[in-house]
């Protein structure tokens, strides 16, 4: 109560210049005048409906239903897709849908996995709130989309339950696109379905169900783009809440016209994971990085992003749109990539402990694109030292750690931009990762990983290194490295040994067969001469000792002479890459004497 009666008294306090207060009742008046301002928006109220959907579906398969380009992608997976199915027989609400009504020409659009070549239309229906729902509907219920995961929706008639489709499929397991259309059910039961047909009431009903189901819809008729834009932020700030990255993309998602050549976040993505098989940066990340470059707070207020004169913190490059912002931001993150695949000895997005040092690295390289070898060493020192000493130097988020280390970053500077990075860095204390416990999701497992791949692991069976491009086809799709990391015992040891990176095995391939690796370990090829085969021992940290206890079956001594050549391996690896031992000085022909003393009173991190 308190509360509510100070914000009428400033309510009052605000009104009082322009209204005389004479009654309570003239208070009301005066609260509503002044809350009633500015509160431009739809033209006209939107209108209520419902569809059927064997009307609504016809319609996006013909193109008169489409999505606009400001919307996220699609994100559901094969589970959320079965539940939506699994409601409507039920007949339990799904949900409503705001459909855009507009003009709109014809144009080849996609739909989920469909290709629809759309007419024009006076009134087609643009999906602003529904997109996840109206693309699974239209692709499981039409015979091309339910051919593609995660549409691939059948109804199991004897378990009554819908599923994803099985690798040998029953008769009585019938495709959700079948129950849809009444003839191709009727041929069904007389065809593939014929031994099923004890079934064929069920089916009736279900496909009954399917068809008949209304959906509650309001349609909006309004050309403004910037109110449906600040629809969809405020729907989907409620509930389950978009990610930063897809407001964003909404927000300054452009007009229709020529949506299809401009970059977004999530061809970013893949345009750089196809150029250096990095794996596919989270949205979150690309954008993060793609504001770095334009100003040191990545975590600033991006809805005055490209309003020079209305945000708050100056922009590094004034005057930039969009779409250049995009490219620019491509750019820089992409040479941010290739530095740590070959500079810092990070091969893959899965072996990154921290995302944060992505958005540092974006910075730096769009403002110093072409950094000398000194300080690429110096920048790869500065990377290592923050993944092993980040989370207690930098208290708090990893968040806030981009947002202090991009501060260092000063534009036509970069001598002192990499000083002060590293001098950030003069309370750290190095720590050496655990190798007793490896987990492929946590970090320090991931910095385990960077130090096998610095070992180049070898094919037994040929003898030939495994490079980039095999370990981005092993873990396509992927967003850890389980896909390439393998257990070498299942059972036979002791608990806590499960657990080793002793008992792991790096096999960067999609190809050879891991599960055979320890037993070609016992042996060297015939074609593979004696250097050849210790380089290929080496690559996996075995040598002759742990060779011999595979070949007597003495487990435990394998893994403990295994847990010695890793955990020097390791040692090894980070002392090369931190190099704490080492004086950060800048090249020496880049070297002011002035300031020599600001570089040799850094603090000595040696250990």
């Amino acid at each position: 109560m308190c509360r509510s009666g100070s914000r009428i008294s400033q309510l009052r306090e605000t009104a009082q210049p322009h209204f005389k207060r004479k009654s309570p009742a003239q208070d009301t008046y005066i609260l509503t005048k002044v809350t009633t301002l500015n509160t431009a928006g739809l033209d006209t109220q939107p209108s209520a409906d419902t569809y059927e959907l064997e009307d609504l579906i016809p319609r996006a398969w013909a193109g008169h239903v489409r999505i606009p380009h400001f919307q996220r992608g699609f994100r559901w997976g094969a589970e959320d897709v079965l539940r939506l199915f699994d409601s409507i027989v039920r007949g339990y609400p799904i949900g409503s849908l705001l459909l855009w009504v507009r003009n709109s020409p014809a144009e080849h659009l996609k739909l989920g996995s469909l290709s629809i070549a759309a007419p024009h239309s006076e009134n087609a229906l643009w999906v602003v709130d529904g997109q996840q729902r109206i693309t699974s509907l239209a692709n499981a219920l039409h015979p091309d989309g339910n051919r593609n995961s995660p549409f691939t929706v059948h109804y199991d008639l004897a378990e009554q339950e819908f599923i994803a489709r099985s690798i040998h499929p029953s008769p009585h397991q019938i495709p959700a696109h079948t129950l849809f259309d009444l003839d191709k059910l009727l041929d069904y039961f007389d065809t593939t379905g014929k031994s099923a047909k004890a079934y064929f009431p069920i089916a009736r009903q279900v496909a009954k169900r399917l068809r008949q189901f209304k959906i509650p819809v309001y349609l909006v008729k309004q050309e403004d783009q910037d109110v449906l834009t600040d629809i969809f932020d405020r729907m989907n700030n409620f509930g389950k809440r978009l990610s930063r990255a897809e407001i964003f993309s909404a927000l300054f998602a452009g007009d229709e016209e020529g949506a299809d050549d401009r970059l977004t976040i999530s061809t970013i993505a893949a345009q750089i994971d196809s150029l250096t098989g990095f794996g596919s940066i989270d949205s979150d990340t690309v954008l993060h990085a793609i504001l770095a470059r334009r100003g040191p707070d990545p975590s600033r207020e991006i809805r005055l992003e490209f309003d020079d004169a209305r945000r708050r913190t100056k922009s590094d490059f004034p005057g930039e749109d969009r779409d250049t912002a995009f490219a620019e931001g491509q750019v820089a993150l992409q040479r941010a990539v290739q530095f740590l695949q070959q500079t810092a000895g990070v091969p893959h997005l899965s072996m990154v402990p921290y995302k944060a040092m992505l958005v540092v690295l974006t910075r730096f390289f769009a403002h110093f694109p072409e950094p000398g070898e000194r300080h690429r060493q110096l920048l790869r020192r500065l990377y290592w030292r923050v993944v092993l000493t980040g989370p207690a130097v930098f208290k708090g988020s990893f968040t806030s750690l981009a947002r202090v280390l991009c501060s260092y970053i000063y534009p036509h500077n970069e001598q002192r931009s990499i000083r002060d990075l590293l001098g950030s860095l003069k309370d750290a204390t190095p720590y050496s990762p655990s190798t007793l416990k490896f987990r492929t999701n946590e970090a320090t497992s991931k910095i385990i990983l960077c130090s096998w791949w610095e070992l180049r692991p070898r094919s037994p069976f040929t003898g030939e290194a495994y490079d980039l491009r095999d370990l981005a086809e092993a873990l396509i799709q992927q967003t850890t490295a389980a896909g390439v990391v393998h257990r070498i015992y299942q059972r036979g040891i002791e608990q806590t040994q499960q657990l080793w990176a002793a008992n792991r095995l790096f096999v960067p391939s999609a190809t050879e067969p891991a599960h055979e690796f320890p037993t070609r370990f016992t042996q060297r090829p015939f074609g593979l001469d004696d250097v050849t085969w210790s380089a290929v021992l080496r690559s996996y940290c075995l040598d002759g000792q742990t060779v011999a206890h595979l070949n007597k079956g003495n487990l435990k001594g394998f893994l403990n002479r295994r847990q010695e050549l890793i955990d020097s391996q390791l040692e090894s690896f980070l002392s090369r890459m931190a190099e704490w031992d080492y004086a950060d000085t800048p090249p020496l022909q880049e070297l002011n004497f002035d300031e020599i003393d600001e570089w040799t009173n850094l603090p000595d991190t040696s250990m």
